[in-house]
């Protein structure tokens, strides 16, 4: 039949184009949020797949979309194969024997216009995390997380209307504290040192770029990550990054920050942990991260439960052992001079988008 035909390779055409569109190395929202649903293109690549077998006679317009589709389909699995527990593992596996060493990051996006806090207190005293990171929080929001300051001597907090505050509880003590916006104007990023309960000071940075969205492109974003990457790597010394970095493990952007920074997703090897959207069981990646360098080993990783957010919190518990520098492999491949070119190039894009912004506030008609 013309009209099955035509609609099975309609539909078949529709992620072999989704595929092949982020392969365009451009910033514009529309092809960088494809990165997202690789899970999603996959299932629809192996369904089509399927569908032009039972369906499709094998002549050489149906043979050549099903090459495509299957060739899509590998991609898209070769993509996200190392979050799933086939793949090795970047972080090795520690045990919670209690000791001073370790560490506990809880991170949420609680969504500014959520209004549950009971909710997410609750889960915070379920899990009693050391560190809370909460992003999205308007002055609203400092008011009913306002209980957990008695636990959480140490904090840094910052709340904005705009979607992009952030609160940073902590029974660890803070030192060096800085609060900046790297790249975008109100959005900010918090960098500090926590001394864990052993003495060792740990490099902290808790960032929330802005996502792709219409009339938002990715400039800006990927110039806080790489920003970030740049400076752990002239740090050095354990370092933990986490927050809603609106980017998903498995993207060109994600990578190039890992390659950069040398820091550990433990998500690698283990699952994908999708933290967004809560709300949507068919429609879910992770966009909420913690990242660390080799000297960590993992105690735990647990998304948790709905909080009335379009997120979930994640929990991550780290143990601090030196000797793991030496067992864990970098999460890739050394940097490559072409990698420095490409941070340096995209961070200095990510300026001139922000300026370009700024002038458009400040002249929107340009005159």
């Amino acid at each position: 039949m013309a009209w099955l035909d035509w609609l099975v390779r309609t539909l078949a055409l529709v992620p072999i184009a989704l595929t092949v569109l982020p392969l365009w190395r451009t910033p514009r929202w529309w092809v960088r949020v494809w990165d997202y649903p690789r899970l999603q293109l996959a299932v629809w690549l192996a369904v089509m797949a399927v569908a032009e077998l039972v369906l499709l006679e094998l002549a050489p317009a149906g043979v050549l979309i099903l090459v495509a589709t299957l060739a899509c389909l590998a991609w898209q699995l070769a993509q996200i194969w190392r979050y799933t527990r086939l793949a090795p593992l970047q972080v090795q596996d520690a045990v919670a024997d209690g000791s001073d060493r370790m560490v506990s990051v809880l991170i949420a996006n609680i969504l500014q216009t959520n209004r549950d806090a009971g909710r997410f207190l609750a889960e915070v005293r379920r899990h009693d995390p050391d560190l809370v990171l909460v992003v999205e929080t308007d002055r609203w929001w400092q008011e009913q997380l306002a209980p957990l300051e008695a636990a959480y001597p140490h904090r840094v907090l910052h709340p904005l209307d705009n979607t992009y505050g952030m609160l940073l509880y902590s029974r660890l003590p803070l030192s060096e504290v800085t609060v900046q916006d790297r790249v975008s104007q109100d959005i900010p990023s918090i960098s500090a040192m926590v001394r864990l309960r052993s003495g060792q000071l740990v490099h902290l940075h808790c960032v929330h770029p802005e996502p792709p969205q219409v009339d938002n492109d990715v400039e800006q974003r990927d110039a806080e990550l790489l920003l970030v990457a740049e400076q752990v790597a002239q740090d050095g010394g354990p370092t933990i990054v986490c927050g809603d970095l609106n980017d998903v493990a498995w993207s060109h952007t994600t990578r190039l920050f890992q390659r950069i920074s040398g820091l550990l997703d433990p998500r690698a090897g283990r699952g994908l942990y999708p933290t967004f959207h809560a709300d949507y069981w068919f429609a879910r990646w992770p966009l909420d991260h913690v990242f660390h360098d080799t000297c960590f080993r993992l105690v735990e990783l647990r998304v948790l439960g709905h909080v009335g957010s379009d997120h979930f919190p994640v929990l991550v518990r780290l143990r601090f052992d030196p000797d793991a520098e030496q067992a864990q492999a970098p999460a890739q491949d050394e940097p490559s001079a072409a990698d420095h070119e490409e941070a340096k190039e995209s961070i200095a894009e990510g300026f001139a988008a922000e300026r370009a912004e700024q002038a458009e506030r400040l002249d929107p008609g340009g005159a």
